[in-house]
Protein backbone atom coordinates (compact mmCIF):
# COMPACT_ATOMS: atom_id res chain seq x y z
CA UNK A 1 0.00 0.00 0.00
CA UNK A 2 1.19 3.23 -1.22
CA UNK A 3 3.02 5.49 1.84
CA UNK A 4 1.36 8.87 1.13
CA UNK A 5 2.78 10.78 4.79
CA UNK A 6 5.32 9.77 7.44
CA UNK A 7 5.75 11.45 10.86
CA UNK A 8 4.73 11.09 14.27
CA UNK A 9 0.92 11.16 16.48
CA UNK A 10 1.42 12.06 19.91
CA UNK A 11 -0.85 12.34 23.45
CA UNK A 12 1.29 13.65 26.45
CA UNK A 13 4.71 11.76 26.25
CA UNK A 14 4.13 8.97 24.02
CA UNK A 15 5.14 9.44 20.59
CA UNK A 16 4.71 7.11 17.80
CA UNK A 17 6.49 7.16 14.80
CA UNK A 18 3.71 5.99 11.64
CA UNK A 19 2.86 6.21 8.30
CA UNK A 20 -0.58 7.07 6.34
CA UNK A 21 -1.67 5.54 3.78
CA UNK A 22 -4.99 6.47 1.77
CA UNK A 23 -8.23 3.95 3.03
CA UNK A 24 -10.59 4.26 0.17
CA UNK A 25 -10.50 5.16 -3.42
CA UNK A 26 -12.73 6.33 -6.38
CA UNK A 27 -14.02 3.38 -8.50
CA UNK A 28 -16.09 6.02 -11.09
CA UNK A 29 -15.60 5.09 -14.21
CA UNK A 30 -13.77 8.08 -16.10
CA UNK A 31 -15.03 8.54 -19.36
CA UNK A 32 -12.99 10.36 -21.97
CA UNK A 33 -14.43 13.44 -24.51
CA UNK A 34 -13.49 12.91 -28.25
CA UNK A 35 -14.21 14.72 -31.32
CA UNK A 36 -17.28 13.17 -33.35
CA UNK A 37 -15.82 13.90 -36.46
CA UNK A 38 -12.09 12.48 -36.04
CA UNK A 39 -12.73 10.49 -32.85
CA UNK A 40 -9.45 12.22 -31.01
CA UNK A 41 -9.52 13.53 -27.89
CA UNK A 42 -10.21 16.79 -26.75
CA UNK A 43 -7.33 18.78 -25.26
CA UNK A 44 -7.60 21.55 -22.67
CA UNK A 45 -5.23 24.20 -22.58
CA UNK A 46 -4.74 27.27 -20.28
CA UNK A 47 -5.58 29.76 -22.61
CA UNK A 48 -5.27 33.58 -21.58
CA UNK A 49 -8.48 35.36 -22.85
CA UNK A 50 -6.58 39.05 -23.11
CA UNK A 51 -3.14 37.73 -24.90
CA UNK A 52 -5.23 35.65 -26.88
CA UNK A 53 -2.41 32.55 -26.34
CA UNK A 54 -1.48 29.43 -24.63
CA UNK A 55 0.17 30.07 -21.12
CA UNK A 56 2.59 27.96 -20.11
CA UNK A 57 2.63 26.88 -16.03
CA UNK A 58 5.60 29.29 -15.23
CA UNK A 59 3.45 32.22 -16.29
CA UNK A 60 0.52 31.52 -13.84
CA UNK A 61 -0.23 32.99 -9.92
CA UNK A 62 -2.11 32.37 -7.57
CA UNK A 63 -4.38 35.03 -6.44
CA UNK A 64 -7.47 35.03 -4.29
CA UNK A 65 -11.00 37.25 -5.82
CA UNK A 66 -12.40 39.50 -3.24
CA UNK A 67 -15.00 41.03 -5.74
CA UNK A 68 -16.34 40.19 -9.27
CA UNK A 69 -12.53 40.49 -11.17
CA UNK A 70 -10.50 42.10 -8.59
CA UNK A 71 -8.32 39.95 -7.21
CA UNK A 72 -4.93 40.24 -4.31
CA UNK A 73 -2.29 38.60 -6.32
CA UNK A 74 -0.08 36.11 -3.15
CA UNK A 75 3.36 35.12 -4.46
CA UNK A 76 4.53 31.28 -3.97
CA UNK A 77 7.10 33.27 -0.88
CA UNK A 78 4.16 34.19 0.70
CA UNK A 79 1.88 30.85 0.65
CA UNK A 80 5.12 29.16 1.82
CA UNK A 81 5.74 31.23 4.82
CA UNK A 82 2.11 31.15 5.82
CA UNK A 83 1.75 27.30 5.37
CA UNK A 84 2.39 25.66 8.60
CA UNK A 85 4.23 22.63 7.90
CA UNK A 86 6.23 21.07 10.86
CA UNK A 87 9.49 20.00 10.16
CA UNK A 88 8.92 16.67 12.56
CA UNK A 89 5.30 16.61 11.12
CA UNK A 90 3.85 15.86 14.13
CA UNK A 91 0.50 14.76 14.72
CA UNK A 92 -0.79 16.17 18.36
CA UNK A 93 -4.26 14.58 19.39
CA UNK A 94 -5.66 17.86 21.86
CA UNK A 95 -8.99 15.56 23.06
CA UNK A 96 -10.32 11.98 23.72
CA UNK A 97 -14.32 12.34 22.92
CA UNK A 98 -16.93 9.64 21.78
CA UNK A 99 -17.54 8.74 18.27
CA UNK A 100 -21.15 9.13 18.88
CA UNK A 101 -20.42 12.57 19.35
CA UNK A 102 -19.19 13.67 15.85
CA UNK A 103 -22.18 14.25 13.21
CA UNK A 104 -21.57 12.16 9.93
CA UNK A 105 -21.67 15.31 8.33
CA UNK A 106 -18.35 16.67 9.33
CA UNK A 107 -16.51 13.11 8.39
CA UNK A 108 -14.30 14.20 5.50
CA UNK A 109 -12.19 11.57 3.86
CA UNK A 110 -10.23 8.11 5.69
CA UNK A 111 -6.92 7.07 5.89
CA UNK A 112 -5.03 4.21 7.97
CA UNK A 113 -2.42 4.66 9.84
CA UNK A 114 0.71 2.14 10.14
CA UNK A 115 3.46 1.92 12.91
CA UNK A 116 6.85 3.35 11.38
CA UNK A 117 9.93 1.96 12.65
CA UNK A 118 10.34 1.12 15.94
CA UNK A 119 6.76 2.51 16.56
CA UNK A 120 5.02 -0.93 17.21
CA UNK A 121 4.45 -0.76 20.86
CA UNK A 122 3.59 2.69 21.37
CA UNK A 123 1.01 1.92 18.31
CA UNK A 124 -0.52 -1.39 20.26
CA UNK A 125 -0.59 0.82 23.25
CA UNK A 126 -2.76 3.89 21.81
CA UNK A 127 -5.18 0.90 19.92
CA UNK A 128 -5.74 -0.76 22.92
CA UNK A 129 -6.43 2.41 25.22
CA UNK A 130 -9.02 4.03 22.60
CA UNK A 131 -10.35 -0.01 22.82
CA UNK A 132 -11.13 0.13 26.10
CA UNK A 133 -12.36 3.43 27.06
CA UNK A 134 -14.22 3.65 23.60
CA UNK A 135 -13.03 6.91 22.52
CA UNK A 136 -11.36 8.90 19.80
CA UNK A 137 -8.90 10.81 19.65
CA UNK A 138 -9.08 14.46 18.21
CA UNK A 139 -6.04 15.84 16.59
CA UNK A 140 -4.96 18.68 14.05
CA UNK A 141 -2.11 17.38 11.16
CA UNK A 142 -1.40 18.97 8.20
CA UNK A 143 -1.77 17.22 4.78
CA UNK A 144 -0.76 18.33 1.61
CA UNK A 145 -0.15 21.87 2.69
CA UNK A 146 -3.18 22.07 4.35
CA UNK A 147 -3.98 21.78 7.97
CA UNK A 148 -6.93 19.29 9.03
CA UNK A 149 -8.75 18.52 11.63
CA UNK A 150 -8.90 14.52 12.63
CA UNK A 151 -10.37 11.77 14.27
CA UNK A 152 -8.32 8.94 15.35
CA UNK A 153 -9.98 5.59 15.93
CA UNK A 154 -9.69 2.07 15.44
CA UNK A 155 -10.79 0.28 12.77
CA UNK A 156 -10.99 -3.73 12.71
CA UNK A 157 -7.75 -3.94 14.75
CA UNK A 158 -5.91 -1.21 12.69
CA UNK A 159 -6.12 2.53 13.47
CA UNK A 160 -7.45 5.27 11.38
CA UNK A 161 -7.31 9.18 10.50
CA UNK A 162 -10.44 10.27 9.80
CA UNK A 163 -10.22 13.88 8.47
CA UNK A 164 -13.00 16.31 9.57
CA UNK A 165 -14.58 19.57 8.50
CA UNK A 166 -14.13 22.75 10.15
CA UNK A 167 -17.34 24.02 11.85
CA UNK A 168 -17.79 27.07 9.37
CA UNK A 169 -16.71 24.25 6.28
CA UNK A 170 -20.42 22.99 7.08
CA UNK A 171 -23.12 24.85 5.58
CA UNK A 172 -26.17 26.14 7.71
CA UNK A 173 -28.86 23.86 7.71
CA UNK A 174 -31.38 26.82 7.67
CA UNK A 175 -29.98 27.83 4.64
CA UNK A 176 -31.77 24.91 2.72
CA UNK A 177 -34.45 25.66 1.09
CA UNK A 178 -37.89 24.44 0.96
CA UNK A 179 -37.84 22.55 4.20
CA UNK A 180 -41.36 21.89 5.57
CA UNK A 181 -42.76 23.03 9.02
CA UNK A 182 -42.92 20.73 12.02
CA UNK A 183 -46.15 19.16 11.20
CA UNK A 184 -47.94 16.09 13.08
CA UNK A 185 -48.69 13.26 10.70
CA UNK A 186 -51.58 11.52 11.00
CA UNK A 187 -51.11 8.27 13.38
CA UNK A 188 -52.03 5.74 10.78
CA UNK A 189 -49.94 6.71 8.51
CA UNK A 190 -47.06 7.37 11.26
CA UNK A 191 -47.41 3.70 12.28
CA UNK A 192 -47.29 2.58 8.81
CA UNK A 193 -43.90 4.16 7.55
CA UNK A 194 -43.05 2.56 11.20
CA UNK A 195 -44.06 -1.19 10.36
CA UNK A 196 -42.35 -0.36 7.21
CA UNK A 197 -38.79 0.47 8.72
CA UNK A 198 -39.23 -2.47 10.89
CA UNK A 199 -39.64 -5.10 8.21
CA UNK A 200 -36.59 -3.52 6.38
CA UNK A 201 -34.39 -3.15 9.87
CA UNK A 202 -30.80 -5.46 8.70
CA UNK A 203 -27.63 -5.46 10.02
CA UNK A 204 -25.09 -3.24 7.61
CA UNK A 205 -23.04 -5.34 5.64
CA UNK A 206 -21.41 -3.25 3.47
CA UNK A 207 -20.70 -6.27 1.01
CA UNK A 208 -24.80 -6.54 0.23
CA UNK A 209 -24.50 -3.18 -1.48
CA UNK A 210 -23.17 -2.90 -5.06
CA UNK A 211 -22.87 0.22 -7.75
CA UNK A 212 -25.26 -1.38 -10.16
CA UNK A 213 -24.77 1.64 -12.63
CA UNK A 214 -20.81 0.95 -12.81
CA UNK A 215 -21.36 -2.57 -12.98
CA UNK A 216 -23.87 -2.48 -15.58
CA UNK A 217 -21.61 0.64 -17.37
CA UNK A 218 -18.47 -1.77 -17.53
CA UNK A 219 -20.49 -4.29 -19.02
CA UNK A 220 -21.85 -2.33 -21.83
CA UNK A 221 -17.87 -1.25 -22.56
CA UNK A 222 -17.22 -4.96 -22.40
CA UNK A 223 -19.96 -5.82 -24.95
CA UNK A 224 -18.56 -3.31 -27.09
CA UNK A 225 -14.79 -4.14 -27.24
CA UNK A 226 -16.39 -8.00 -27.80
CA UNK A 227 -18.47 -7.00 -30.91
CA UNK A 228 -15.18 -5.12 -32.06
CA UNK A 229 -17.11 -1.76 -31.89
CA UNK A 230 -14.39 0.28 -30.92
CA UNK A 231 -12.10 3.57 -32.62
CA UNK A 232 -8.60 4.24 -32.35
CA UNK A 233 -7.99 8.05 -32.21
CA UNK A 234 -6.46 9.75 -35.31
CA UNK A 235 -2.61 11.04 -34.36
CA UNK A 236 -1.58 14.54 -36.03
CA UNK A 237 1.17 14.30 -38.68
CA UNK A 238 4.04 15.32 -37.59
CA UNK A 239 5.84 17.48 -40.07
CA UNK A 240 9.23 16.18 -41.60
CA UNK A 241 11.65 18.88 -41.52
CA UNK A 242 13.67 18.06 -44.53
CA UNK A 243 10.23 17.63 -46.85
CA UNK A 244 9.43 20.87 -45.46
CA UNK A 245 12.54 22.24 -45.85
CA UNK A 246 12.49 21.16 -49.51
CA UNK A 247 8.62 22.38 -50.19
CA UNK A 248 9.13 25.56 -49.17
CA UNK A 249 12.65 25.78 -50.83
CA UNK A 250 10.60 24.68 -54.31
CA UNK A 251 7.79 27.00 -53.52
CA UNK A 252 9.97 29.62 -53.02
CA UNK A 253 11.98 29.19 -56.50
CA UNK A 254 8.27 28.74 -58.08
CA UNK A 255 7.24 32.36 -57.03
CA UNK A 256 10.48 33.80 -57.40
CA UNK A 257 10.17 32.76 -61.35
CA UNK A 258 6.75 34.28 -61.76
CA UNK A 259 7.49 37.47 -59.82
CA UNK A 260 10.89 37.68 -61.24
CA UNK A 261 11.36 41.14 -63.12
CA UNK A 262 13.37 41.46 -66.77
CA UNK A 263 16.34 43.31 -67.68
CA UNK A 264 16.35 46.99 -67.57
CA UNK A 265 18.18 45.92 -70.83
CA UNK A 266 15.54 43.80 -72.61
CA UNK A 267 13.37 45.93 -71.89
CA UNK A 268 14.55 49.14 -73.40
CA UNK A 269 15.19 46.86 -76.64
CA UNK A 270 12.23 45.92 -76.42
CA UNK A 271 10.46 49.50 -76.55
CA UNK A 272 13.16 50.63 -78.82
CA UNK A 273 12.13 47.78 -81.17
CA UNK A 274 8.69 48.79 -81.46
CA UNK A 275 8.68 52.88 -81.33
CA UNK A 276 11.37 52.63 -83.84
CA UNK A 277 10.13 53.98 -88.13
CA UNK A 278 11.18 51.58 -90.68
CA UNK A 279 14.07 52.65 -92.35
CA UNK A 280 14.00 54.26 -95.95
CA UNK A 281 15.86 52.55 -98.90
CA UNK A 282 19.37 54.35 -100.50
CA UNK A 283 18.39 55.37 -103.71
CA UNK A 284 22.01 55.64 -104.79
CA UNK A 285 22.93 52.34 -103.78
CA UNK A 286 19.81 50.74 -104.97
CA UNK A 287 20.75 52.43 -108.70
CA UNK A 288 24.69 50.84 -108.36
CA UNK A 289 23.42 47.65 -108.04
CA UNK A 290 21.03 47.79 -110.95
CA UNK A 291 24.07 48.83 -113.09
CA UNK A 292 26.11 46.28 -112.10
Amino acid sequence: MHTMWKGTISFGLVNIPVKLHAATENKDVKLRQLHKECQSPIKYEKMCPVCDREIENDEIVKAYEYAKNKFVVLTAEEIEELQEEQTDKSVEIVDFVQLEEIDPIYFEKSYYLSPNEGGGKAYSLLRKALEETGKIGVAKMIIRSKEQLAAIRVYQNTLIVETIHYPDEVRNVQDVPNVPEEVEPVKKELDTAKLLIDQLTAEFDPEKYQDEYRTALLDLIEEKKNQDQTTTAKQKEVPNNVTNLMDALEASLDRAKTTKPKPAAEKKKTTAKKTTAPKRANPQKKQTKKNA
